[in-house]
């Protein structure tokens, strides 16, 4: 009998990226906007997967680093997007100094984080005034046949609203909520890969799995539109609330106070060339 243990939820994307590349929808333009700026601003990507806002981000000229603690996530990524600074670090544990960004954004990956460890980093490397935004693409389950699909594959990736959880923290002001409709055109490959990049079916046996893509073609087969695929409604729900007082840690205070703000001490955590020992930082620009 094997031994190996089958990932946990939270670790199980690595062995499904390609198809969570290719099955997953993308953002609307008009999210990512209201999520980070209609101008240039300097946007931290928290849990960037393999780039589906990261592109939008780009594209909005925005000047981007992409974080992501999957190696393999992060591999596409960066083939997709190579002009993009990227490094493999949790949202725990940022690569970045002190009051760094204007916005810190992250998309279909919050649910993930450790909230007591995760928002002060958050906080900390938001420069003042700065906001963190959050997306999550719901399908529209109101819809009877979205309704049956959702409860075929198993329910959605994403918490209930964040708004009480960030005001409860004391480091963000009032949440505001946005959500945008869209299309995702899925035919009968892609849905067999919008599924298998679930974490809920990541996480089965390939016996499992396989049974679970034989229910998804049967309901494709269905409800599907031949040649010209399937038309999927979702919400991209979005979530934004600026950053309260600023947070330092206790190098950057110390420079503040000596007026030597900007200069590099022993043990900074601005240090972004993986010389650090409390991470795994992989910068692939």
């Amino acid at each position: 009998m094997s031994t190996e243990q089958q990932p946990t939820p939270a670790r199980s994307f690595g062995g499904v990226a390609d198809a969570y590349d290719r099955g997953r929808p993308t953002y609307p333009r008009e999210a990512a906007v209201w999520l980070t700026s209609d101008r240039p601003v300097t946007v931290l990507e928290l849990g960037a997967g393999t780039g589906k806002l990261t592109e939008q981000l780009v594209a909005l000229g925005h000047d981007v680093h992409a974080t992501e603690p999957d190696p393999q996530m992060l591999a596409i990524l960066e083939k997709k997007l190579p002009e993009v600074r990227l490094s493999q670090a949790p949202a725990e544990e940022i690569p970045a100094g002190d009051a760094s960004y204007d916005v810190v954004v992250s998309a279909q990956a919050f649910h993930w984080f450790d909230y007591d460890r995760a928002l002060p980093e958050i906080a900390r490397v938001l420069k003042p005034r700065g906001r963190l935004s959050l997306v999550w693409n719901q399908r529209d389950e109101r819809i009877p046949w979205v309704k049956r699909l959702g409860r075929l594959i198993g329910t959605q990736e994403h918490l209930a609203e964040p708004r009480e959880l960030l005001e409860r923290s004391k480091l963000f002001d009032a949440v505001e909520h946005e959500s945008f409709r869209f299309w995702q055109v899925v035919d009968r490959g892609s849905i067999q890969d919008l599924v298998r990049s679930r974490s809920n079916v990541a996480v089965l046996s390939p016996a499992e799995q396989e049974a679970k893509m034989a229910e998804v073609l049967a309901f494709y087969d269905e409800y599907g539109r031949g040649m010209d695929g399937m038309q999927l409604p979702y919400a991209a729900s979005c979530y934004r609330a600026e950053v309260l007082d600023r947070v330092l840690s206790p190098v950057t205070e110390k420079a503040e106070q000596t007026g030597q703000a900007g200069q590099a001490e022993p043990g900074d955590n601005a240090v972004s060339d993986g010389s650090s020992t409390d991470m795994l930082l992989i910068d692939f620009r």
